[in-house]
């Protein structure tokens, strides 16, 4: 599919403290992703769910569906009941022509938790690493049976955060369980995203570019903020507005002839960050970026 430039709506709407945004209309969403220069979006909370609902939206504005989130309890729950559950959101995006599906492992997780800090959020003991790899594989199998891959996303207050977390993920599951790297995520865990991308390049089916600002990421580790104290604060902008470095990054995904999604993804307070402006930026410094690495001509 070469290289395509997606954003993610949470740049306009927040998805998880819908606060942020909750009075933008979807068509402004929507108009303002074509006018910054992308080619499609990854799906939000208001958008339609029903294939011939969202289609003509989507084609009105000249864009793509990139893919979706969908949050997993296997931990909790088989991987038939799994599939059962996502069956939906999957026929969704297969219908839209999307060839990832985004699914994060959220089982006791705190990242929707407005009074919880981060440091309370679940994480794994060495019993429970093959039961979640084995059930996952299961999910990926059968994604991959049907022609889409699963992506998955670490992320903060999660039981996938950590680097050493996304190297236990991949060993415990099979090659049908690709990685979204997010570049935001890896550097608020503390992790080189460098490092992630070069031990796990070939795993790599989707990418998220979210940028970092260290200073508000040390205030915010000082006083063990919770996620959804962190967004409003500032910790996230769009890539080359932060301290993240992303040469190397795009250099790595060079390297692999990485083909597929590059998405902007940087939850802010849009009456802070004014969400057209800070996604047309995010688009032009990830083209640059990808063109200086030789992804695009």
């Amino acid at each position: 599919m070469g290289i395509r430039f997606g954003i993610n709506p949470i740049v306009w709407s927040n998805d998880d403290l819908r606060t942020l945004g909750g009075d933008t209309p979807l068509e402004t969403c929507l108009s303002e992703t074509k006018q910054a220069g992308y080619d499609g979006i990854e799906l939000g909370h208001k958008f339609p769910r029903v294939a011939a609902q969202l289609r003509p939206i989507l084609e009105r504005n000249g864009l793509a569906l990139v893919s979706g989130w969908y949050s997993s309890n296997l931990l909790e729950r088989s991987a038939e009941d799994e599939i059962k559950a996502l069956h939906a959101h999957y026929e969704l995006l297969q219908t839209l022509g999307c060839k990832v599906l985004i699914l994060a492992e959220t089982t006791a997780a705190v990242h929707c938790e407005v009074k919880v800090p981060l440091s309370r959020r679940p994480t794994l003991g060495d019993e429970k690493w093959p039961l979640l790899g084995e059930r996952m594989t299961q999910v990926g199998d059968w994604l991959q049976a049907r022609g889409m891959h699963l992506a998955y996303h670490h992320h903060m207050g999660t039981v996938v955060q950590t680097a050493d977390e996304v190297d236990r993920l991949m060993t415990s599951t099979g090659a049908s369980v690709g990685l979204l790297l997010d570049t935001g995520h890896l550097t608020y865990a503390g992790a080189d995203p460098l490092a992630v991308a070069r031990r796990w390049a070939n795993r790599i089916v989707h990418v998220h570019l979210k940028d970092v600002r260290q200073r508000v990421l040390k205030e915010m580790n000082k006083i063990d903020a919770p996620f959804l104290h962190a967004v409003p604060a500032g910790v996230f902008t769009v890539p080359g507005d932060g301290d993240v470095v992303y040469p190397p990054i795009f250099a790595e995904l060079a390297k692999v002839k990485y083909q597929g999604w590059l998405v902007v993804e940087a939850e802010q307070d849009p009456k802070q960050a004014h969400p057209f402006t800070y996604a047309r930026k995010g688009f032009q410094n990830s083209v640059s970026l990808a063109r200086n690495a030789g992804l695009i001509s």
